[in-house]
């Protein structure tokens, strides 16, 4: 085949998807005519569709060419446990845990997005304006990350450059999520997420075919050692050669997704109690097939020691590890590889966006800025924020190009720490407790974003991945410790039982609840008339 033909045959598959893309925004443009349809689905969203949309807006090209690449060369085989806590912290821990008892909680409170959830559980304005801001500033470089990926794929798979990458996606991405909003996002999350299982798969079989098979390749790797470590054959032992690390690592990536607002709103939208058991089980075996095969590839990166790119001082470039694992790939299975990396990226770029856009609009324009919105203009408001989003991130990851390196995983561990740092306090507890204060709430604030600040700023801490990490934890422990010498906001409404991931028992109780705010009326008014004909 001419290299004119291998090129136009790679051109298809990318065109192909992109058509397919772009039809299924035109397609869901008449859900989302409303604030709950465009943000939410209308709340109405099964559990494949869910549990898809979770997985590729959790595993994107940060993982399969940034962490898989960066991780794998410093812990060779042991990268795999990554994988592992994805699967089971980050994502069956996080449905079965967070998912029915957030579902139920967000209908309850009326709340479609993170801020608004906090706003109302609090009972703060002020609360909700400043998780709205720390949303919008820090998932700014996640999104930056998502393009860095993906173009330097691209730029390998069809010598295009970064720059071009950058904006094709950026276009693309924009325009089916401003057309069909959430319900075209998840239906492209299933379409792409389909192909990321088929396509890992793939891609894994042929790469270590090509070092003479898994056993041959295993061989190999235990012959290299590791800088600083005496260990026998390091990339291949169970804990690689730095197991404390290797433990950061982890928890930013699995426990992160429990209070990552792009996450969690996965769970506002899914429409009844017994799909979330159902997608739990779909997203832990997406991410053990999506976000294992990643890691477990990158664990060979090694192998290809020679052939990477290396900075002036000598320290690869880790973010073109994977991409050149897969430059010896056929045409057709580059073709397929790239598809996979933009459907895994395109679809975290939608989710964020619609996050973002959302959170912008209803959390810090309506009712501050604008006081009156109808819901048109709303849902107009978010189609604008949308493309200014995708124009403002894509503009970073430009720069960030032509700037000093920073790498992919370095940039997601700014972003997670600050998040997950600030939110996952008080969200967990804000859900099952009603002893959580506001100050407790304001000081993870303050630790999750003055840690990770403070940190880019003087390096206290010399990953951004364990500064993340510690802050996700120290939020946990903060919170009910402050709040034990503050004074509590209880719950705003009855909180679901612990049986509440079965239908009926949820409607059961929102019945039950009635009843009893009945009778609590009832009797104030007739205390009130004791009261009056005493006097």
């Amino acid at each position: 085949m001419k290299e004119e033909e291998r090129l136009f045959l790679k051109i298809l598959i990318v065109a192909i998807f992109v058509a397919v893309t772009v039809a299924v925004g035109v397609f869901a443009r008449k859900h989302s005519n409303s604030v709950d349809g465009f943000v939410l689905g209308g709340r109405n969203v099964g559990p494949w569709l869910s549990a898809f949309a979770f997985g590729t807006s959790y595993f994107s090209a940060v993982v399969f060419i940034g962490y898989a690449g960066q991780f794998g060369w410093k812990y060779g085989m042991s990268v795999f446990w990554v994988g592992i806590g994805n699967a089971v912290i980050g994502s069956l821990l996080a449905w079965w845990v967070l998912g029915p008892r957030t579902r139920e909680m967000t209908q309850r409170l009326k709340a479609t997005t993170m801020p608004e959830f906090f706003g109302k559980r609090y009972n703060s304005r002020a609360l909700r304006i400043a998780a709205a801001a720390i949303i919008f500033v820090f998932l700014i470089p996640y999104t930056a990350s998502v393009y860095n990926g993906l173009s330097r794929l691209f730029g390998m798979a069809f010598g295009l450059p970064y720059e071009w990458c950058v904006i094709g996606m950026a276009v693309v991405t924009c325009i089916y999520v401003v057309l069909g909003g959430y319900v075209a996002s998840v239906w492209n999350d299933f379409i792409q997420g389909t192909i990321m299982l088929i396509g890992i798969i793939a891609v894994i079989f042929a790469v270590l075919n090509g070092q003479g098979g898994i056993a041959t390749a295993i061989v190999n790797l235990s012959q290299i050692p590791a800088e600083g470590s005496a260990m026998a054959g390091p990339f291949t032992s169970m804990f690689g050669p730095d197991a404390l690390n290797l433990l950061g690592v982890i928890i930013l990536t699995s426990l992160g997704t429990w209070a990552l607002p792009q996450m969690v709103q996965k769970f506002y939208a899914i429409k009844t109690g017994p799909a979330i058991k159902q997608g739990a089980i779909i997203s832990t075996i997406f991410a053990l097939v999506v976000a294992g095969g990643s890691y477990f590839l990158g664990g060979f990166g090694r192998l290809f020691g020679g052939d990477i790119a290396y900075a002036a001082n000598g320290t690869p470039i880790y973010d073109s590890i994977v991409p050149t694992m897969l430059a010896g790939l056929p045409d057709i299975l580059l073709g397929i590889v790239v598809v996979l990396v933009l459907s895994a990226s395109m679809s975290t770029l939608a989710g964020l966006v619609l996050t973002s856009s959302s959170t912008l609009t209803l959390d810090l324009i309506k009712g501050n800025i604008v006081k009156k919105m109808s819901e048109k203009k709303q849902v107009r408001y978010m189609r604008f924020f949308i493309v200014v989003f995708v124009a403002i991130s894509a503009g970073i990851a430009l720069v960030q190009y032509h700037s000093t390196i920073v790498f992919i995983a370095q940039l997601m561990g700014y972003s997670w720490g600050a998040l997950s740092g600030s939110f996952l306090g008080p969200f967990f507890w804000g859900l099952f407790s009603g002893r959580i204060s506001k100050p407790a709430v304001w000081c993870s604030f303050a630790l999750g974003v003055g840690m990770t600040v403070t940190n880019m700023i003087f390096g206290y801490i010399a990953s951004p991945i364990n500064c993340g990490a510690i802050t996700m934890v120290l939020s946990l422990i903060l919170v009910p410790i402050v709040s034990f010498f503050t004074k509590p906001v209880p719950f705003v409404v009855k909180p679901p039982s612990t049986a509440g991931a079965i239908d009926r028992e949820y409607v059961y109780g929102l019945k039950e609840q009635k009843i009893i705010d009945e009778q609590q009326k009832l009797r104030a008014a007739r205390a009130t008339e004791s009261s009056v004909q005493e006097e």
